[in-house]
């Protein structure tokens, strides 16, 4: 029987956001529920994002900003996966985002958003949900 391949997802802190208590935590749940986890650290660049993806050939890319970066970097990295034909890697961002720039990350590809209190069992299922192995 053979082994099924771990979730592989890239975490990640994009633009001058500091604060990385909050990733920190999400990387813990993703470990324990069986994912590999790669942890790209602070102050990350889009296009940083997007190699380190690449490199560790990641189905997920999971993004934190505490900043009011958002809607910018969190597209950015959308568009440069999509200029290199990147379309199956699952984009999630998270952090302090309003409800009103939700609509519009969702628009630019990121597939869900999780704000302040969201359960780290909320994040594992949409992961699982939206990744199916084969």
């Amino acid at each position: 029987m053979p082994v099924e391949k771990k979730i592989r997802v890239l975490t990640t802190k994009p633009g001058l956001d500091g604060h990385d208590r909050g990733i920190k935590v999400i990387c813990a749940a993703l470990r324990d529920a069986g994912m590999e986890v790669i942890y790209t650290g602070l102050r990350q660049t889009p296009e940083q994002i997007v190699s380190a993806a690449i490199q560790e050939d990641a189905d997920v890319i999971a993004m934190s900003c505490l900043s009011g970066a958002h809607d910018y970097l969190f597209p950015r990295v959308s568009e440069i996966l999509k200029s290199k034909g990147i379309d199956d890697i699952l984009v999630l961002g998270g952090g302090i985002i309003p409800d009103e720039d939700i609509p519009p990350l969702k628009a630019a590809g990121i597939a869900e958003v999780f704000g302040p209190g969201t359960k780290t069992t909320d994040i594992v299922n949409f992961i699982r949900e939206n990744i199916k192995r084969q």
